[in-house]
C-alpha cells in the first residue's frame, strides 16, 4: 500500500495543534489562578486514529498500523465532588455557629457586664439605697429622695437590656425573613431566591452545551461557587441529572427525610420558607431562626429577665408590705416601675413599722441583698449567657478551622499552582519545538524529493 509523502506533515502538524492548545489551557489556567471559584483544567490528548496498512504491506507480509499523531480529545476540569460534598456540609455548619455567635454576643454586650451601668451595678446601689434609709438621721428625706432615684434607675436598666435584646431579637428576624423573602412581581427576592434563579439560569445553558456534546467547564464553576454559596443558608442536597442540570433541595436537619426544593432543572422552584417557619434548615438560615423565633435562644433570655424582674418586684413588695414596685401587663421587665404615689412623692416611702424614727422595714429589705431569686438569679442569666457565648465561639472557631481544612484539601486539587503551570508552559514549549522541527525536517525532504529528484550532479 502505498502512503502519501505528505503523511508525515499532516502527523506534525496535529502534534503543533496538540501542544498549542495545551499552552493556551495552561495561559488560562495561569490567568485565572486568583478567580475565586475557578477550578484548574487540563487538556487531555489521545493517540490519533491509526492509519491501517493491509496485509502485505510490510516486510513480514503481514498488516500494521502506523502511528498517525495526537489529538486533543477533551479540556476537563480538575474537581472532586467527594471534596465538594464535604465542604458544603461544613460551610452549613460554619454559617449557622456563626449566626448564633453574632446573635448572643450582641445579647452578651447588651448586659454591660461587668459595668456601671449593668443591672448588677443597679442592683447593688439599690440595696445600698435601703441601708442609707435604714442608717439615716432624723430628717430621712434625702434618703427617700435616694432611694426612688435609685429604684427609677433599676427599673430603667431592666426596661434597657431587654429592649436592647428585644431589638436584636427582631434584627436576627428580619435578616432571616430578608434572605428567604421569594421572589414577586417587581421583587427580585431575597439572596436565596436570587441565587436559585441563577442555578436555575446555569442549569439551562449547560443543559445546551452538554447535549451538544460539548462541556462548558467555566459555566460549571460558577454553577458549584453558587452551591457553595447556598451551603452557607442551609443543608443543602444535589441531585446530578443525566443532561447535566441539578435539582437542588433545602434539607430538614430534623426530619431528615424532609425536603424544600430550591432548583427543580432550570426552574427556580424556591417559594420560601414552610409556613409558620417549621423547618431546621441548619446554616445561617438556622442559626438566625433558632436565635430569633417564638421559644428560640433569645426568647428565652427575655423570660428569664421578666421572672428576674418579676422577682425582684415581689419579693420587695413583700418585704415592704405594701407595693413598692408594680408591672404591668406582659413583659414584667418592660413594665417595671416604681409606684405612681411613691414616684410622685418620695416622702411617702415607709421606713419603719413602729413608732417615728423606726427603720425595720428599711432595713429589712437592705437585708434582701444576695436574693437567690434576684440578684442570685440574675447572676446566674449573666453566666448562662456567658457561656452560651463561649460555646457558640468555640464551635464557629471549631467549625472555621474544619472548613479551612476542607477547603486547602480542594484547592490542593482543583487550585492552580503557578509552579507547576510554569513548568507545564515549559515543557508544552519543548514539544511544540520538536513538532515544528519535525515539520521542518519533512518540508526538507519533500523540498528534495519534489526539486532535485532526476537532477544530475545535485
Amino acid at each position: 500500500m502505498a502512503i502519501s509523502s505528505f503523511y508525515g506533515l499532516q502527523t506534525s502538524l496535529r502534534g503543533l495543534l496538540a501542544q498549542q492548545r495545551l499552552l493556551d489551557t495552561a495561559g488560562h489556567n495561569i490567568a485565572n489562578a486568583s478567580t475565586k471559584g475557578y477550578s484548574r483544567q487540563e487538556a487531555s490528548l489521545v493517540a490519533s486514529p491509526a492509519l491501517e496498512i493491509p496485509a502485505g504491506g510490510i516486510a513480514g507480509g503481514s498488516g500494521a498500523h502506523l502511528g498517525s499523531g495526537v489529538d486533543v480529545q477533551s479540556f476537563r476540569r480538575i474537581r472532586d465532588q467527594f471534596v465538594d460534598l464535604q465542604f458544603r456540609g461544613q460551610n452549613t455548619n460554619l454559617g449557622e455557629w456563626a449566626a448564633r455567635a453574632s446573635a448572643l454576643d450582641n445579647a452578651e454586650l447588651s448586659l454591660a457586664e461587668p459595668g456601671e451601668n449593668g443591672i448588677n451595678e443597679q442592683l447593688s446601689r439599690f440595696w445600698d439605697a435601703w441601708a442609707n434609709l435604714a442608717n439615716a438621721n432624723a430628717d430621712p428625706a434625702a434618703a427617700k429622695q435616694a432611694l426612688i432615684e435609685q429604684a427609677n434607675g433599676l427599673a430603667d436598666a431592666f426596661k434597657t437590656v431587654r429592649g436592647q435584646i428585644d431589638l436584636i431579637r427582631s434584627q436576627s428576624y428580619a435578616e432571616y425573613a430578608d434572605l428567604t423573602r421569594p421572589s414577586a412581581p417587581g421583587d427580585a427576592g431575597g439572596e436565596v431566591a436570587q441565587i436559585a434563579r441563577d442555578i436555575a439560569g446555569l442549569n439551562d445553558t449547560i443543559r445546551r452545551y452538554i447535549t451538544s456534546g460539548d462541556i462548558p467547564n467555566d459555566l460549571l464553576d460558577r454553577r458549584d461557587q453558587l452551591l457553595d454559596q447556598l451551603s452557607e443558608f442551609g443543608q443543602i442536597s444535589v441531585e446530578e441529572q443525566p443532561d447535566g442540570m441539578l435539582n437542588v433541595s433545602f434539607v430538614d436537619k430534623v426530619s431528615a427525610g424532609t425536603t424544600y426544593p430550591v432548583v427543580t432543572g432550570a426552574v427556580a422552584s424556591y417559594a420560601g420558607p414552610p409556613a409558620g417557619d417549621a423547618w431546621a434548615p441548619g446554616g445561617r438560615l438556622g442559626g438566625l431562626l433558632d436565635a430569633a423565633k417564638p421559644g428560640g435562644t433569645l426568647d428565652g433570655y427575655l423570660a428569664t429577665l421578666d421572672t428576674i424582674a418579676s422577682s425582684l418586684a415581689t419579693t420587695v413588695n413583700g418585704t415592704y408590705g405594701g407595693t413598692f414596685f408594680e408591672t404591668g401587663p406582659g413583659s414584667a421587665a418592660a413594665t417595671l416601675r416604681v409606684e405612681a404615689s411613691l414616684g410622685a412623692d418620695p416622702g411617702l416611702v415607709v421606713a419603719g413599722s413602729g413608732a417615728s424614727g423606726s427603720r425595720d422595714i428599711a432595713l429589712a429589705v437592705s437585708r434582701l441583698r444576695d436574693h437567690g431569686a434576684v440578684d442570685g438569679a440574675y447572676r446566674a442569666f449573666v453566666a448562662e449567657l456567658g457561656s452560651d457565648v463561649r460555646e457558640a465561639s468555640r464551635q464557629e472557631a471549631n467549625a472555621q478551622v474544619l472548613t479551612d481544612a476542607v477547603e486547602n484539601r480542594r484547592q490542593s486539587v482543583s487550585g492552580v499552582s503557578m509552579d507547576e503551570e510554569m513548568s507545564n508552559l515549559v515543557r508544552f514549549q519543548r514539544s511544540y519545538q520538536a513538532s515544528s522541527r519535525a515539520m521542518s525536517t519533512m518540508d526538507e525532504m519533500l523540498d528534495v524529493l519534489i526539486n532535485r529528484t532526476g537532477r544530475v550532479g545535485l
